[in-house]
């Protein structure tokens, strides 16, 4: 009798642990998708900062005309020139830092809603060489992935646990509530520099150039190519024009970089217009242009942004 009442006692203490741990894991779902929900609408009511324009990119922008890239497009290249002399809205897409990864599932994002009439892709050397950061700086596009299903496949990159940790509704926002706050206390508030996307440098060089190996050997990332391959083959399919652009460097490059090798390559076999700007004597003769030796400075961009429009004229009358 004893043994018997032990054991439903034991069985019941098994029972009540049962209900703790559905009840508090019912309480974390709720809590998560809480949360989750609440950083979800104040991220996407952000009205300034680096979080915007990202959204503001992917989901918003209706220009004719967009750029591509990381910093050194998103502080070189001025849209205001470009809807001046090319009579057709732009906007500057290029984000500080981020990879070719970042690119593509932005021109993604884009182009489930609008097809821009051109693209201007700038590309830098290293743009293929293998980072294990550029997979970190994936989680970014974190807050797209349950509302934009053609990104997935791109933001899936960063791990192969990606899509199950993305079931939580906070995971998305890890790491950017500070930004959140701050995009959204400036609420109706254009911040200043931001021009159309664009973010101009304000200092100038006053040294030589130094001199640079580019032929230093380092291992590529396949799948940093496979998404150029693939951000070319999307504009082909759309019909997009697209510019594929080596802005100014300011040092004197010796040997040639491997990635840009690959990219002109890739470009020239699907007919891509590919112009280098990247050894223009203008340039290198003209350290007041440059905020550093692989951005140009405000003064520099005007120049820089006039010259490539002289360039994308040019092809146009060719063809």
């Amino acid at each position: 009798m004893i043994q018997a009442f032990k054991k439903i006692l034991h069985k019941k203490g098994y029972l009540f642990l049962f209900i703790k741990l559905t009840a508090f894991l019912l309480l974390a779902f709720f809590f998560d998708f809480l949360v989750g929900g609440v950083f979800h609408k104040f991220y996407f009511k952000q009205t300034s900062g680096w979080e915007y324009r990202t959204k503001y990119s992917i989901e918003d922008t209706k220009a004719d005309i967009l750029i591509f890239g990381a910093s050194r497009a998103q502080q070189q290249y001025n849209p205001l020139y470009f809807e001046e002399r090319l009579h057709q809205t732009c906007y500057n897409v290029g984000r500080d830092g981020e990879p070719i990864f970042y690119y593509y599932a932005v021109l993604k994002g884009i182009l489930s809603r609008h097809v821009p009439k051109m693209i201007i892709l700038d590309i830098e050397n290293g743009v293929f060489k293998e980072s294990e950061s550029s997979y970190d700086r994936i989680s970014i596009l974190l807050p797209f992935y349950k509302t934009h299903p053609e990104m997935r496949s791109i933001i899936d990159l960063r791990s192969p646990y990606e899509k199950f940790k993305l079931q939580s509704g906070i995971y998305p926002y890890n790491s950017m509530l500070l930004k959140i706050v701050k995009g959204n206390i400036k609420s109706g508030e254009k911040e200043k520099e931001d021009i159309n996307g664009y973010l101009p440098l304000l200092r100038s060089l006053n040294e030589p150039p130094r001199t640079v190996d580019l032929s230093k050997p380092y291992n590529l990332d396949s799948n940093k190519l496979a998404c150029y391959k693939a951000f070319i083959n999307e504009c082909s399919k759309a019909n997009i024009k697209l510019y594929l652009v080596n802005s100014p460097y300011y040092f004197n490059s010796i040997g040639k970089d491997t990635s840009m090798e690959i990219a002109k390559d890739i470009a020239c076999k699907n007919s891509i217009d590919f112009i280098d700007f990247s050894k223009d004597e203008f340039f290198l003769k003209s350290p007041h242009l440059f905020d550093d030796t692989v951005h140009v400075n405000l003064a520099g961009s005007k120049i820089f942004s006039n010259k490539l429009i002289d360039s994308i004229m040019l092809k146009k009358v060719a063809n």
